[in-house]
C-alpha cells in the first residue's frame, strides 16, 4: 500500500474553491476500505474537513476501524486511537487530561479537538455507562454516534437503536419472520439528561448543517454530542447510490429530525420545519429490511414518529 500522504494534494483552482460551500481541503484520503456508499466514511470525511488535521480521534471496534486502514496505514490525516469497544468516553476524557497535563489547549479557536467517534451499538449499549461518565465529568471533547441501526461491522445484528420492524441478522426467520418490537433507543435524549452546554442531530445528507454543529461543539467549553445518521447499504439492503437519499427521507418524514440543544433550550434545524412531514412509507420502501412489514407494522411506526416529532415541536416552542 501506498503510503496515502505522498499523493493526497490536489491542485483546486481558485473559482472553483469560491463556489463550494465546504472546504476544498481533504485531510480523509483515497484509498479507506469503507462499502460503497457507506455513510459513516462521508461523516469522517466531513468532521476531518471541519477540524483538519488538529483532531484526535478515538474509535473503537466497529466498521471505522476497518474503514481506516491497516498498521501502519491510514486514511486520516489525524491521530487515531484505536480502542476497546466499550471504552470511547473514557478515553476521551484521558486524551483530554493528558493534553492539558502537557500545556495544550483544548477546544475553541486554535485549539486541539478531541472527537470519539463510534457505533450505535458501541454508544446506545456497550459503550453507554463510558459515554455517561464522559458527560458528567465535563471534558471538553467531542463523542460524535454514528447511527446506522444496528452492529453492521459483525454481520447486522440488532442494537437498541435498530427501529421497530427492521430486519437483522438475529430476526426470527421462517414462515413468520419476527422483526424488531421495540423502538429505537433516544440516545440524544439520555445525554440532554446530563444537561450538557451542547448536543444536537445530524445527517450527512445536510453537509453544511453537520458541519455548523461540529463548528459550534469546538466553540462550546465542555462535553459536545452529535448523534449523525448514517445509512449502510450492506445491512439496510438498500441501493449503495441511494445513501444520500435516504438519509434525506430520514429528515424529510420526521423520521430523524435535526435539531440543536444549546444550554437548554431546544432549536429545530428542518430544511422546511413548518411543512408536514412525508409519509414514512417513502423512507421505508427503499429498504429491504423493512419488506416483512405489512400495513400494521408501518402504521405503528408512523404513529410513533409522528408522536416524536410532536414532542420535539413542543419543546422547540417553549424557546421560540
Amino acid at each position: 500500500m501506498v503510503w496515502i500522504k505522498e499523493v493526497r494534494k490536489m491542485e483546486i483552482p481558485e473559482n472553483v474553491k469560491k463556489r463550494l460551500s465546504l472546504p476544498a481541503e481533504e485531510y480523509f484520503y483515497a484509498g479507506h476500505t469503507a462499502c460503497q456508499g457507506c455513510a459513516a466514511a462521508l461523516g469522517l470525511r466531513y468532521v476531518l474537513k471541519a477540524y483538519k488535521n488538529k483532531v484526535i480521534f478515538t474509535i473503537p471496534a466497529c466498521c471505522s476501524t476497518i474503514i481506516a486502514g491497516p498498521w501502519p496505514y491510514s486514511t486520516f490525516g489525524a491521530p487515531l486511537f484505536h480502542t476497546a469497544f466499550e471504552t470511547t468516553g473514557a478515553v476521551i476524557g484521558g486524551i483530554e487530561a493528558a493534553l492539558k497535563a502537557k500545556g495544550y489547549k483544548v477546544k475553541g479557536e486554535d485549539g486541539i479537538m478531541v472527537v470519539g467517534w463510534a457505533g450505535d451499538g458501541g454508544t446506545a449499549d456497550i459503550g453507554l455507562q463510558a459515554l455517561s461518565g464522559f458527560l458528567e465529568r465535563g471534558h471538553d471533547g467531542l463523542y460524535i454516534m454514528y447511527d446506522n441501526e444496528a452492529y453492521m461491522n459483525t454481520g447486522i445484528q440488532r442494537s437498541s437503536s435498530t427501529p421497530q420492524g427492521a430486519w437483522t441478522t438475529n430476526t426470527p426467520g421462517g414462515k413468520k419472520h419476527f422483526l424488531e418490537q421495540r423502538p429505537k433507543k433516544k440516545v440524544i435524549d439520555i445525554v440532554i439528561a446530563h444537561k450538557i452546554p451542547y448536543a444536537a442531530t445530524a445527517s450527512v445528507a445536510y453537509p453544511e448543517d453537520f458541519m455548523r454543529k461540529l463548528k459550534k461543539a469546538q466553540e462550546t467549553p465542555g462535553p459536545s454530542f452529535i448523534q449523525l445518521f448514517a445509512p449502510c447499504p450492506t445491512g439496510w439492503r438498500s441501493p449503495t447510490d441511494k445513501s444520500i437519499e435516504l438519509a434525506k427521507l430520514a429528515v424529510q418524514t420526521a423520521y430523524f429530525p435535526l435539531f440543536e440543544y444549546e444550554n437548554g433550550k431546544y432549536k429545530i434545524n428542518m430544511p422546511s420545519p413548518n411543512k408536514e412531514p412525508k409519509p414514512l412509507e417513502e423512507f421505508l420502501k427503499l429498504q429491504g429490511r423493512f419488506k416483512y412489514m405489512n400495513k400494521e407494522d408501518m402504521e405503528i411506526l408512523q404513529e410513533w414518529v409522528l408522536r416524536e416529532w410532536d414532542e420535539l415541536k413542543k419543546k422547540a416552542e417553549m424557546f421560540k
